[in-house]
């Protein structure tokens, strides 16, 4: 009997860890499946961590028994090391100075969630702006990429604009996506340079304005040092989550009798970001591959590390977080302590120096920061 139920158990360990390398395999593989066609898999990207934990553990536990089934789990943690990589840094030993670097180049990126101007009717608000503007001027940053940038209009004293550029960032550009130029706010997508700007561009997004939630793709040549290079930045689709998709989130957590409801509705909208994003990623990595010069582009792109976004964006350009990141590197305040959503890729004829995140409370995302050495210097 005893040798029965050992067999038996056997058996069930060697079929769980064939399902769950499998899933872990479908969830790696959603780099390359669009969204458009294979939102399903899509979903599977949200449980990569827990994927990765059963199937390394599988190969432990068969490396402790003795049995030869820990190659498969060591297989597919081979075949998968690529989005293993992207999500967990793994420079521990690295840690960022507040210096930079002589003839490196500062990029900023953060999305700002309107400066927390919406939340001012709070008291526990109304403060976040000014201390967001002193985080930026202690960064002394050469580029800054910013996301739901809001330019207060009329009724308003102050200027976010005005203000970055009295912090000595004399060269912007930005695009109104939300609300209307000269109105009471101006919402969108801005690049602030300390370096002339000399030119500009920027291509919104296709689809219907009811289900659009992102921000315009635009770009600036900058001149650094009598040299060209071009910074992207864009807000890639949102899934539209409101507050009650936040308690949706909690009953799916919590097993409640509407599990059902909240989860269709949740599905629905995961459904709907995965194939408006996947068909954003195809437009920006077009811009990309066709820029003639040295390019970098920052942003939130509302995707994690191993999605098709993600993939698609980054082709052969470095993640300045896979360079010299460590950890998860979580961008987004909410929902997971593993949603890495905003990135800074840079062209390969730059080299990645440093890279942090500061985990602030102001925003419900958090600021990127990294240093790069220019093409054809002597880092």
């Amino acid at each position: 009997m005893a040798r029965f139920v050992r067999k038996l158990t056997k058996r069930i360990f060697i079929v769980l860890n064939l399902v769950f390398a499998n899933l872990f395999l479908i969830a790696c593989a959603n780099a390359w499946l669009h969204p458009e066609k294979w939102w399903f898999f899509s979903l599977l990207g949200f449980a990569f961590p827990v994927l990765l934990i059963v199937v390394f553990s599988f190969m432990v536990f068969w490396i402790i028994v003795r049995n030869k089934w820990f190659v498969l789990s060591a297989l597919a943690l081979v075949l998968g090391f690529t989005n293993i990589r992207a999500f967990w840094g793994m420079h521990f030993a690295t840690s960022f100075k507040p210096e930079k670097k002589e003839g490196s180049l500062r990029i900023l990126t953060w999305n700002v969630e309107w400066f927390s101007e919406h939340k001012k009717k709070y008291k526990a608000f109304r403060h976040y702006r000014q201390k967001m503007m002193e985080f930026i001027e202690e960064q002394n940053a050469d580029i800054m990429c910013f996301q739901e940038f809001v330019e207060p209009g009329k009724g308003f004293n102050y200027s976010n604009v005005k203000e970055l550029i009295a912090l000595k960032y004399p060269y912007h550009y930005r695009a109104v996506d939300y609300g209307q130029k000269g109105g009471r706010y101006e919402v969108g997508v801005a690049i602030f340079s300390r370096y002339p700007i000399v030119d500009t561009q920027r291509i919104r997004y296709p689809g219907p304005p009811s289900l659009r939630a992102a921000e315009s793709l635009i770009s600036a040549d900058i001149l650094v040092n009598n040299q060209r290079i071009r910074v992207y930045t864009t807000h890639l689709q949102s899934v539209m989550f409101r507050k009650n998709d936040y308690q949706n989130l909690r009953i799916i957590k919590s097993a409640d009798d509407s599990l059902v409801t909240a989860s269709r509705s949740i599905i629905r909208k995961l459904r709907m970001g995965y194939y408006q994003r996947g068909n954003q990623a195809d437009l920006v990595r077009a811009q990309l591959d066709s820029c003639t010069v040295p390019e970098i582009i920052a942003g939130d792109f509302n995707d994690i590390p191993n999605s098709y976004t993600y993939f698609t964006i980054k082709g052969n350009r470095q993640d300045a977080f896979v360079q010299k990141g460590k950890g998860t590197g979580r961008s987004f305040s909410f929902i997971s302590p593993t949603l890495r959503i905003d990135y800074i890729l840079a062209d390969k004829k730059f080299k990645v120096l440093q890279y942090n995140r500061f985990k602030l409370p102001w925003s419900d995302h958090y600021p990127l920061v990294a240093d790069l050495a220019l093409p054809g210097s002597e880092y």
